[in-house]
Formats: C-alpha cells, sequence, structure tokens
C-alpha cells in the first residue's frame, strides 16, 4: 500500500518548529492568478478554495529563527478557513509577530532546481493560537489535520 501524491500528514507545532514561528507582515486572501485580459474586462479576483477541505485560503509569510539555512528561514504559509483568520499576539517588531498555528499539517513535496532540489514541505494550518512566551514552544498543544504551505524543512 502505497502513499499518495498529495497526502498531507498531520504534525504537532511544536515538534515542526520547536523554536517557533514569526509572521512577517499580514494574512491576506491566496488569489488565483488573473491575467491582462481579466484584469482589463474587470473581471473580479477570486479567492482560492482548497480541494480537500473546501475551505477558503489565506497566505502569510513566515519565519523559522530555528532554521540553519537562512535562504530556508522564511516561507508562505497557507491557513485554510472560512473567514480570514487574524493573529493571537502582540507585534514584536512592526510587522513581526511570534506565532503559534493549530491544525498543522505537512506535506512532502520538492524543492529547489536542476540538480540543487531538496525535501521541502508544504505547511497548512487551520488557525492561529497564542504563541508561547520567549519564543521556544516545544510544548504538544496542537496536532489536528488541515493546512499552510511553506519551502520550509520540518525538525
Amino acid at each position: 500500500m502505497a502513499i499518495e501524491k498529495g497526502h498531507r500528514f498531520e504534525i504537532d507545532f511544536g515538534e515542526a518548529f520547536p523554536h517557533g514561528l514569526v509572521l512577517v507582515g499580514e494574512v491576506a486572501p491566496d488569489t488565483e492568478y488573473q491575467s491582462k485580459e481579466d484584469r482589463a474586462s474587470g473581471r473580479p479576483v477570486r479567492q482560492r478554495v482548497d480541494e480537500l477541505t473546501g475551505k477558503r485560503q489565506w497566505k502569510g509569510t513566515v519565519t523559522d529563527p530555528g532554521e540553519t539555512n537562512p535562504k530556508r528561514a522564511s516561507f508562505p504559509i497557507t491557513l485554510l478557513a472560512d473567514v480570514q483568520p487574524v493573529p493571537t499576539t502582540a507585534e514584536a517588531l512592526p510587522g513581526m509577530r511570534p506565532i503559534e498555528l493549530e491544525g498543522l499539517t505537512a506535506e512532502p513535496k520538492v524543492a529547489g532546481q536542476g540538480e540543487y532540489k531538496y525535501q521541502s514541505y508544504a505547511f497548512r494550518a487551520t488557525g492561529f493560537k497564542a504563541a508561547a512566551s520567549g519564543g521556544a514552544q516545544k510544548s504538544a498543544k496542537t496536532a489536528s489535520p488541515s493546512a499552510g504551505e511553506s519551502t520550509a524543512k520540518a525538525a
């Protein structure tokens, strides 16, 4: 029995990101590509919908302070929810806030180009939990299925 392509593995937030995550900027709708012709004709921008859950997709950029490779430290994450998820923590610096995700899943994928390919993951989550103080989040608080996308390596 093989695991099908696109399978999402439930993973505990503390296991995937033992040093936590930092949200950089704001969460915004994940929209479908719109051509010049579509824009010129005034067609409305459509938000993407997750094929498995039927929930709307929201995008945010996160940074993993535990990642040693600076090129892989920041990556996009996808949040699946009917309404826009709002972080529950205050900004540590302007535009940056520590976060913890609930309903986290990881989908293995190949990243990189040519002969420089490497194992990566698309992370999805269902929302935010209050982040632990101090940045280190080694607790087993979350382990639900669902959703966010990333090119970072999981621990």
